[in-house]
């Protein structure tokens, strides 16, 4: 089992230090990490949270899971790495064809 977390539907009113301090309750916690929107600044409702050991990290599920946290009722379980995005490039494709933008049809 890692030792990340992952912690959903988090009020937007939830500090770092609220989250912080509910954790320790099952552990030492190393890392809480609250995603924020790029645009506005705001808090996108979920976090990370990296605990001490496995051993905290099962605790911090088995206490927090379906816990109430600021009105919210929150979800906490491990974290599952980002899967692989493809590899680089652009999608899509087609197009070609010769003489500019009528599809290869003739000359204009």
């Amino acid at each position: 089992m890692s030792n990340r977390l992952y912690v959903g539907n988090l009020s937007f009113n939830t500090s770092q230090a609220t989250l912080e301090s509910a954790f320790a309750a099952a552990g030492d916690v190393r890392e809480v990490a609250m995603p924020t929107d790029r645009e506005t600044g705001q808090p996108r409702g979920f976090a990370f949270v990296t605990m001490g050991n496995a051993q905290a990290a099962n605790n911090a599920i088995a206490q927090l899971n379906g816990m109430m946290l600021d009105g919210r009722s929150i979800k906490v379980n491990e974290a599952q790495e980002r899967p692989q995005r493809s590899g680089g490039g652009f999608g899509g494709g087609g197009g070609g064809g010769r003489g500019g933008f009528g599809g290869g049809r003739g000359r204009y």
